[in-house]
């Protein structure tokens, strides 16, 4: 709704723009009329006055030709008098016999206008048509006539208050036409834009019921097209779900599956483990070297194959929401030290150094088995990384966080392999070290490190090694509003009044500002304070 208003302000409305864009046109174009009516008016009149001033010079000339010298200055005033013209007698050299004008113009002027025979001149009527045309008796002489010419030519006015009248006229109907269609397209499209914004709100049905069309201009066409849009999305929406209920469907019987399957896997696995260490400990007699170490080898397979079926288990329980953490405050140092110990055994026979540096005391609120799982598969795949060289867990405060930092001087993962390890069943680093497990490691991982509220993040260059990442929540090992009772797996299946809301705890962006680090995009939020 922000977004429509602001654009709103910015565009001209409808319902006024159209009438007053009727009312410029039409008022351009009626001056514009005017102005040839009256260009063509002034042409008419100076036709007429040239034509008028002609006749009358041919007419008085016609009759000076057969009056005598003496009444010549009669018949000229008695002219001029009646046609209110001004009439002159003149020399050919220029000299005027009989002035009947409102001035004298001069002999140069004189010899002009009979040199022309017709023209435009200013005289003292103002603006005039003159003609000059010599006596038929062969005297010498010539008549010259001047006649008003006036600008603007009368009719003009009358012209002009017709093309006003019928503007105004014509004007009111064309505005009251446009008004009322312009009114009409804006109700129509004000109606439409309301239906959409209804459609829009959070809680409402975004398919909806189709728009009525209420009428047949381009609005209704605009409007079927966006009914037949809904419609479709309408249409695609069902199916979407459709496809996300199977999809969801076989998604709980995947998970159900693998559950059932692991659970009935390790059964016999644990009778085989159970009975391989009754022989290595030769209650029932000696064992020759030979069978000691094919003992020693079904028991380092038969581990490996209980980590795959706890790895699948672990999946199946964090997909399904079933899994549950027992969060109190956490010494992650102590904790890494017992992790660190375990893992030296690993490596008696591998050039590699085993490190632990950071911080004492540093506490998180976590729940210690999960992340003694998530440091165990962090060390464990940096020491299948590296041939040589060394393996170092560090740890430290970030406020509002404790770091676990675990790097290592191995290969080191591609750019491409780092954006998908933490995606299930996938897998970093050369074929070799990849035959250690199903790939689910790191994707167990780095779901636990969510539901706890925290972040996990790797760095790596090929060639250069890796550095892992782990922040978990901090937190004071004295806090009294912390307790052990136990969070469930998934933020959104928590529905539970007795468990303990997660605190809000908000990722720090300097954990991601290097372009080489990954983050993955899967990652659970945070847990809301006050939510249970």
């Amino acid at each position: 709704m922000g977004r429509i208003f602001r654009l709103r302000r910015f565009t001209l409305p409808i319902l006024p723009l159209a009438p007053a864009i009727v009312i410029v046109v039409g008022i351009t174009t009626a001056v514009v009329i005017a102005l040839l009516g009256i260009s063509q008016l002034q042409r008419t009149s100076d036709e007429a006055s040239s034509l008028r001033a002609a006749a009358l010079s041919a007419t008085i000339a016609a009759r000076l030709g057969s009056t005598a010298s003496g009444d010549e200055a009669e018949v000229v005033g008695r002219a001029a008098r009646r046609s209110a013209a001004e009439i002159l007698l003149v020399q050919k050299d220029g000299q005027i016999v009989v002035n009947e004008s409102f001035g004298a113009p001069s002999r140069d002027e004189i010899v002009r206008y009979l040199g022309g025979g017709k023209g435009e001149a200013r005289t003292a009527l103002g603006r005039v048509r003159w003609a000059a045309i010599p006596l038929s008796s062969g005297n010498g002489r010539a008549v010259i006539t001047f006649v008003a010419a006036p600008s603007p030519p009368p009719g003009s006015i009358g012209l002009f208050n017709a093309v006003a009248a019928l503007t105004a006229l014509l004007l009111g109907i064309a505005v009251a036409v446009t008004f009322s269609y312009a009114r009409a397209s804006q109700e129509d499209v004000d109606y439409v834009r309301q239906r959409i914004v209804d459609m829009a709100r959070p809680h409402a049905d975004p398919a909806g019921e189709p728009v009525p069309i209420r009428s047949l201009d381009q609005v209704g066409v605009l409007t079927a097209a966006f009914n037949l849009l809904v419609a479709r999305f309408a249409a695609a929406e069902r199916s979407y779900r459709a496809d996300l209920r199977q999809a969801k469907e076989g998604d709980r019987e995947r998970s159900a599956f693998l559950a059932g399957l692991s659970h009935e896997l390790r059964t016999p696995l644990n009778a085989i483990l159970g009975f391989t260490h009754v022989l290595e400990s030769e209650v029932d007699g000696p064992l020759s070297p030979d069978a000691m170490e094919h003992l020693r080898i079904v028991t380092q397979s038969g581990e490996h194959l209980k980590t795959l079926i706890d790895d699948v288990l672990d999946l199946s329980a964090l997909e399904t929401g079933q899994l549950r953490l027992s969060r109190r405050p956490v010494d992650l140092r102590a904790l890494a030290d017992q992790v660190v110990r375990e893992a030296s055994a690993t490596i008696r026979d591998k050039p590699l150094r085993l490190g632990l540096t950071g911080q004492v005391r540093l506490f998180a609120y976590a729940d210690a088995r999960r992340v003694r799982q998530i440091l165990t598969n962090l060390i464990a795949n940096a020491i299948k990384a590296t041939t040589q060289g060394s393996v170092t867990v560090h740890v430290e405060a970030r406020p509002p966080y404790v770091a676990m930092v675990v790097r290592d001087t191995g290969a080191g993962i591609s750019a491409e392999d780092a954006a998908a390890i933490f995606q299930p069943y996938r897998q970093g680093g050369d074929l070799r070290s990849r035959r250690g497990g199903a790939g689910l490691g790191l994707s167990i991982a780095q779901r636990l490190v969510g539901m706890h509220g925290g972040t996990i993040a790797v760095e790596s260059r090929l060639g250069e090694g890796s550095t892992f990442t782990v922040c978990l929540p901090r937190v004071d090992e004295d806090a009294p509003e912390l307790n052990s009772r136990p969070d469930y797996g998934r933020p959104d299946s928590i529905s539970r009044p007795d468990l303990v809301a997660w605190p809000d705890f908000t990722p720090r962006p300097d954990l991601v500002s290097n372009p080489d680090i990954v983050m993955p995009s899967d990652l659970p939020p945070p847990m809301p304070k006050g939510r249970a």
